[in-house]
């Protein structure tokens, strides 16, 4: 259920999500040198990945304006977190009908990944 805060109902969820990309702040650059969200415009799987980015992407960017963060969209793709590493390391986990607190998680956990 929406929880009423300042007037506006906002989900326990997407709460969440927020105190986990808060986390995250300025680390992205710690251990990664780019991430990457694959994911389709319409299927009901990347909704949450879609919602995602249009809570956290701006956030994200501010704490990180040099680091880049590649949103790739394409009809029918099953939506996927790539994080690239040193080296030109890479490690992806899959995004389907994950919540947008999911995705916060699942980003979280690649940021703290030594590869």
């Amino acid at each position: 259920d929406a929880l009423p805060i300042y007037g506006l109902s906002v989900f326990p969820s997407t709460m969440a999500a927020a105190a986990a990309v808060r986390t995250l702040g300025s680390k992205l650059s710690k251990n990664l040198r780019e991430v990457r969200i694959h994911l389709c415009q319409r299927s009901a799987g990347s909704q949450g990945t879609r919602d995602f980015i249009e809570q956290h992407y701006v956030e994200l960017k501010k704490a990180n304006p040099e680091f880049p963060i590649l949103i790739r969209e394409c009809s029918g793709v099953q939506p996927q977190l790539w994080a690239r590493y040193e080296f030109g390391r890479e490690k992806n986990v899959p995004l389907n009908n994950l919540n947008a607190e999911q995705v916060a998680k699942a980003l979280e956990s690649l940021v703290n990944t030594k590869p």
